[in-house]
């Protein structure tokens, strides 16, 4: 069957167990808010170092933003590998939900409010470009990432 004439109801993702319920209602919301502002994203990419970005999200301009989601004040206070993903991004933000009190989340981020069907940016995120040669390894991940996701759901009997 064509890419073109799959329904959106024939993709169906695997859960992977590892966020919570408010956090994937986060990330959708999120993700929703990327697509508005023609920015791809992908989730749960695998960064060079070996962490993982909650979401990566591509500019137009070939910009690169992490989303860290964050679903509670426990959830915060027990992550301490979020200033790694500086490294590895021009922005940084996180995400959180509308119940979450925002004076506990860094200045030095932006930071997103969202929920199952929007979110809006409360705070823009302050610019660190990164090396090209950093940028070029990223882009590449992040493509690789997408495309092999994409084959997934169009062929599920390709997983080895």
């Amino acid at each position: 069957m064509p890419m073109a004439s799959m329904s959106r109801a024939a993709i169906k993702w695997p859960e992977d167990g590892r966020q919570s319920e408010t956090a994937r209602a986060v990330c959708k919301g999120v993700r929703r808010m990327l697509r508005t502002l023609n920015m791809a994203s992908v989730t749960e990419l695998v960064l060079p170092d070996g962490r993982r970005a909650d979401i990566m999200a591509l500019g137009t301009d070939g910009s690169l933003s992490i989303i860290e989601i964050k679903s509670s004040v426990a959830d915060f206070r027990a992550d301490g590998k979020w200033p790694f993903y500086r490294a590895h991004c021009d922005r940084l933000y996180f995400a959180v939900p509308p119940t979450m009190p925002l004076d506990i989340l860094p200045d030095d981020a932006g930071l997103i409010v969202a929920d199952a069907y929007a979110a809006e940016t409360i705070r823009g995120a302050p610019e660190h470009r990164l090396p090209g040669a950093t940028r070029k390894a990223l882009l590449i991940r992040f493509a690789q990432a997408a495309a092999e996701r994409l084959h997934i759901a169009y062929d599920p009997d390709i997983r080895v």
